[in-house]
């Protein structure tokens, strides 16, 4: 272990082993972690709490907690936990596939949330009390300021509202990220004011978090990286999704509807998001910025070339090589990057006002423009709604993408009514898959249904869609959207029946 961060003298009393630590949670406990995207979680508490979770079933003891986070973490906590089914409550955002399985065995609930109500609803006690707080950060100042880590995610919030607070110091994280975080506290109701960010680039708030230093019972020194979250290069039909956007972004500046630096940019996790800023790094916009949740490696490519000049966001979540890049050159990227809570990064009213340009990855979208981005065959979740919903609904551009093809072409990605409905048609601008791009605004219904099959569906599925469109069309009850109520599902039910649309 290299040199304690652990500046602060009182402090330095309450370290102790994470098994130790770990004993201050108790079954029934709500659990606030940090954490967002596999970055800024615990590491090594909430695997000395899953044993004793394991300890406890072996004498025949129930032992569940509820797990709250920013949004996703990784296989020390979400996976160790799950693995012990040591939780009954998850939210609000997840991608372990150990968790995935408990919630969709039915062995733990998961309340799927946006994630900018995640904050005021905990602090308005709509999940119950929060008796633990467990956050990661990089140092413990000599006042007790903490140095949040690569997430700040809903950190003061779990900090603010938790009875007992446990902190772990990672000396795996660089020191040089004190300084790029910006800690904002929005008041609830009648309270609340306006928050004076006009900008990306602005800062409103407080380097550091904060906590009283009396709710701290325990400190865990802790090495260990974040998750490596592997990108793979951009395949075909991701460079055509990219090549679709980047025409249509084109199109929009010579029409004179946004400038010809963009408006600020915010994608979501995965490699089509990841193919797409490695479009705009080649492409013909300069002095881009991001107003985001998440910052991964296509971004960070883009702030080295010089194309992006700031990214606003919650978190970094980057693969291992670009993570180690960052913190190589940590000096010049805190120039452009600042990590902000996420009931910041997600404001729906800054959102609005800042007129981003949000590029959102699904599932499924029907003829009509209703996205599914969550629940595979309309029941199976699959990772969550995040904070698609916080920025489709406010967005100057609402763009939802994915190859129209799924399962090595046994899917169809658009069908004649999506399986669930996250996004519906009122917060759809955009559909992209590698066949084409829909622009959908100021369409009606039926016009959306003609332009969606002929510019998004493969070929594979086009012709059985313009069939159920004009059957649906004839013999609907009503005009207005045309559905045949007894075939609309049929295509998710042949998949459940024959494993294919």
């Amino acid at each position: 272990m290299s040199e304690s961060r652990i500046h602060n003298a009182a402090l330095r009393g309450k370290i102790m082993s994470a098994d130790e630590a770990a004993a201050f949670i108790h079954p029934g406990d709500n659990v606030g972690v940090s954490g967002f995207t596999g970055s800024g979680h615990p590491k090594s508490v909430p695997q000395a709490l899953a044993r004793r979770v394991t300890a406890a079933a072996e004498r025949g003891e129930t032992f569940r907690v509820g797990l709250w986070t920013g949004a996703s973490t990784a296989p020390e906590c979400d996976g160790a936990l799950f693995k012990a089914n040591g939780v009954s409550m998850r939210l609000p955002y997840q991608s372990d596939p150990e968790c995935r399985n408990r919630i969709n065995s039915g062995e733990a609930d998961y309340t799927d949330v946006h994630l900018s109500h995640v904050a005021q609803n905990a602090a308005w006690g709509h999940y119950g009390k929060l008796n633990v707080a467990l956050i990661e950060v990089v140092a413990i100042l000599e006042d007790g300021r903490l140095v949040p880590s690569t997430a700040v995610g809903n950190n003061p919030t779990w900090l603010e509202l938790a009875d007992k607070v446990i902190l772990e110091v990672n000396a795996a994280q660089d020191t040089r990220l004190e300084g790029m975080h910006d800690i904002y506290n929005i008041a609830l109701p009648p309270h609340r004011q306006p928050i004076a960010l006009v900008a990306p680039a602005d800062r409103i708030g407080d380097p550091y978090l904060r906590v009283d230093p009396e709710k701290i019972v325990a400190v865990v020194e802790t090495n260990c990286s974040d998750r490596d979250n592997k990108f793979s290069a951009p395949d075909e039909n991701s460079r055509l999704i990219a090549g679709h956007i980047l025409d249509f972004l084109q199109h929009e500046v010579k029409k004179g509807r946004i400038p010809a630096n963009l408006l600020p940019l915010q994608s979501g996790v995965g490699n089509i998001a990841n193919a797409v800023m490695a479009g705009l790094n080649d492409g013909p916009f300069d002095n881009l910025t991001a107003y985001t949740e998440v910052l991964q490696d296509g971004m960070l490519d883009m702030i080295r070339s010089g194309k992006l000049v700031c990214a606003s966001a919650t978190a970094v979540s980057l693969s291992a090589k670009a993570l180690a890049d960052l913190f190589a050159n940590m000096d010049e990227y805190r120039k452009s990057i600042i990590l902000r809570p996420q009931e910041v990064s997600n404001n729906p009213e800054i959102i609005r006002r800042l007129g981003t340009i949000s590029m959102n990855g699904m599932l499924e979208a029907d003829i009509y423009g209703n996205v599914n981005s969550t629940h595979v065959m309309g029941t199976r979740m699959m990772n969550g709604l995040g904070g698609s919903g916080d920025f489709a609904r406010n967005a100057y551009l609402s763009i939802f993408m994915t190859p129209s093809l799924a399962k090595d072409g046994a899917l169809s990605c658009i069908v004649p009514m999506v399986s669930h409905v996250d996004h519906t048609e009122h917060d759809v601008q955009v559909l992209v898959t590698e066949q084409g791009l829909a622009d959908l605004r100021g369409l009606s219904p039926r016009q959306r249904a003609k332009v969606v099959i002929e510019k998004c569906a493969h070929p594979n599925f086009r012709a059985a869609l313009t069939d159920y469109y004009r059957r649906a069309e004839a013999g609907a009850n009503g005009k207005h959207t045309p559905h045949l109520l007894d075939e609309a599902l049929s295509w998710h039910v042949k998949v459940l029946r024959d494993g294919k649309m």
